[in-house]
């Protein structure tokens, strides 16, 4: 087991110094608001659907349609279940504030955080899983996270089903479906930009951090419950949950470490969308992510461990 920890360590560290160069070219306005908001773009509507459409095509098999079926299924259980556990806590914030913990402690980083991490500890056959989680993961956000933002009336069907996360699936599902593939220099241009993910996901963490007061947000409590919340009880949860289910060792271990991945970094953006309390939201997606180079070892290792 201690091995296993020291490898997702060192991959998370990998993550960390990744980030860390968006912190720098932050910090020296090299890399400036406008740049973080186009590499954002790119991520969510470029280099994401070619992840989708890349993993996707692959020889599929009774037991992998087996797993598809049942991560997917899973995901919705956990994701009721989340929301669910979220809603007794942070009473007694005021309502724009705890809109957002709850939105954060619900939501984890699966795009920008998860994917790499997956891909660098688990393989390239775990995208596959993730691809569905991501998938179900956008359509709750669309959902129970815009009316918890912004109310029942900012709820629109067409944005739960038309988002980066779903249209990709649009494509790419008759390819896993029909075993269909795209053509050879289609593809070798997709798995190009699909490359670009980890990297370029990595820099944009690390410059939005660089923009938060970060000595300011480790002396707040409520801060901490939410990243516990999110870093501990959900990968606990996760791993309660599923483990009767006699998983594909590498499903479990895959929605395991998602369900312990830091605050996603859409809460600041639902955050500033709905007039929410912003400077929190910002905050949280900082400590989190910060306090996951700890936590998310151990939730690998807490996947090993059980799925044996």
């Amino acid at each position: 087991m201690l091995d296993r920890i020291l490898v997702v360590f060192s991959q998370v560290v990998t993550l960390f110094l990744l980030m860390g160069v968006g912190f720098f070219l932050a910090k020296k306005e090299k890399l400036t608001q406008h740049g973080v908001t186009e590499c954002t773009y790119l991520l969510l509507y470029l280099v994401a659907p070619c992840i989708i459409i890349e993993s996707l095509q692959v020889d599929r098999d009774p037991a992998l349609t087996h797993s598809v079926l049942l991560c997917s299924a899973a995901t919705v259980g956990l994701y009721l279940l989340y929301i669910l556990l979220s809603l007794p806590t942070f009473r007694k914030q005021p309502q724009k504030t705890r809109s957002v913990l709850q939105f954060g402690a619900v939501y984890g980083n699966l795009g920008f955080m998860g994917i790499p991490l997956i891909q660098a500890v688990l393989g390239e056959r775990a995208i596959l899983f993730v691809v569905f989680v991501l998938a179900i993961f956008t359509v709750c956000y669309w959902i129970h996270g815009v009316i918890l933002m912004g109310g029942r009336d900012s709820f629109s069907l067409k944005n739960a089903i038309l988002n980066p996360g779903v249209v990709p699936l649009f494509i790419a599902l008759p390819l896993f479906i029909t075993g269909w593939r795209l053509p050879s220099m289609v593809n070798s241009a997709v798995s190009f930009l699909a490359d670009l993910n980890t990297p370029l996901a990595m820099v944009v963490i690390g410059a939005q951090m660089a923009r938060s007061d970060l000595l300011s947000i480790f002396r707040q409590p409520r801060l901490y419950t939410a990243s516990a919340f999110r870093l501990l009880l959900c990968p606990v949860i996760t791993a309660l949950v599923l483990l009767p289910l006699n998983m594909d060792p590498i499903l479990y271990a895959t929605m395991v470490i998602l369900g312990g991945t830091p605050t996603a970094g859409v809460t600041s953006m639902f955050a500033q969308r709905f007039e929410q309390d912003t400077p929190t939201a910002a905050q949280l997606v900082s400590l989190s992510t910060l306090l996951s180079i700890v936590t998310l070892p151990l939730c690998a290792a807490l996947a090993e461990v059980l799925s044996r």
